[in-house]
């Protein structure tokens, strides 16, 4: 089972229309199809050269730079919006090579979107936040919400920004402002090039030549680890939810230990090898502590090695 919302705390989709920043990305993509198939309409914002807006079976594409105030207040002008789920983020290894652009884009944008979201009356903002907030933590520690927050890089600090950004507009201006502290994100389709094996575990699965995965941990480390499908559907609960009990909520995510993962795609198919690193996995936990979601909102997921063994035999 993926995410689910109790039918007494559902709010009708009929004819509301939810606004997906980074809607071109991997979360947002799954996001906004699985928000289409749920009865909603869809406004995705993307940075993209061509400006112009395409609509397509409920869902309309718009390029739009969050980072400039003027071009989203215009998105907001034109279309009614009741719901935002905010995903668009420099990711760390791009926010390293240009820290300027990582700043306009997670910290800025993610104020417009907040003052956007005041100016128009927007029902409820959810927030992709990132577990990287936490930094580094051993396996013998299980992180929960009540941990300390020590961000290791510029995107966790811009995460950490935003979430308290949030905060202040919800106690300020009564915002309904909610997070999800997200992990690793797996599955097909996340066009990654520095986490390539994140896709690659399953895209790879049903091949008929030697192919290699590049793992960068060793075979002791563990990882969190969420399927896109299962965060769509984490977000689509928030989203729907009448209320929500915290403003801060752990994504349920998966420790596993990466020599069990590279046995199991090995296991699937013999002509996959995963070359595994000597890297550890910094600026994250290890293990972690989702009960506040699961207890509020009745979530379970379906595991990530059952997810690759069904992959493999469809």
């Amino acid at each position: 089972m993926t995410a689910l919302v109790p039918v007494s705390k559902m709010l009708p989709q009929q004819n509301h229309s939810v606004l997906v920043t980074g809607g071109r990305g991997f979360i947002g993509r799954a996001t906004g199809k699985l928000l289409q198939r749920s009865g909603y309409r869809v406004i995705s914002l993307d940075r993209e050269e061509n400006s112009k807006a395409v609509e397509t079976d409920g869902c309309e594409e718009i390029a739009c730079d969050l980072s400039d105030a003027a071009q989203l207040r215009t998105v907001f002008g034109r279309d009614r919006v009741d719901g935002i789920i905010h995903l668009a983020a420099i990711l760390p290894t791009a926010a390293r090579r240009n820290p300027h652009l990582a700043t306009q884009v997670n910290v800025q944008g993610g104020a417009n979107v907040l003052e956007m979201a005041r100016q128009f009356g927007v029902r409820r903002v959810v927030f992709g936040s990132s577990l990287s907030i936490y930094g580094t933590y051993s396996a013998e520690h299980t992180v929960s919400e009540l941990d300390r927050a020590a961000p290791e890089d510029l995107y966790a600090a811009a995460k950490l920004y935003v979430e308290r950004l949030g905060m202040a507009y919800r106690d300020c201006h009564g915002i309904d402002f909610v997070s999800l502290r997200i992990g690793r994100v797996v599955g097909p389709g996340a066009r990654s090039v520095s986490s390539a094996w994140r896709s690659e575990i399953f895209e790879l699965l049903k091949v008929s030549y030697p192919a290699e995965i590049l793992l960068p941990y060793r075979a002791s480390e563990r990882i969190l680890v969420v399927h896109v499908e299962d965060l769509a559907a984490m977000l689509l609960t928030l989203l729907r939810a009448a209320s929500t009990a915290h403003t801060i909520y752990n994504a349920p995510c998966r420790s596993i230990v990466v020599g069990d993962l590279k046995r199991v795609i090995e296991d699937l198919n013999s002509n996959i090898t995963v070359t595994l690193g000597d890297g550890t996995p910094t600026g994250n936990p290890q293990v972690l502590d989702f009960g506040r979601f699961q207890r509020e909102f009745s979530c379970e997921t379906v595991p990530i090695f059952d997810r690759l063994r069904k992959a493999a035999t469809k």
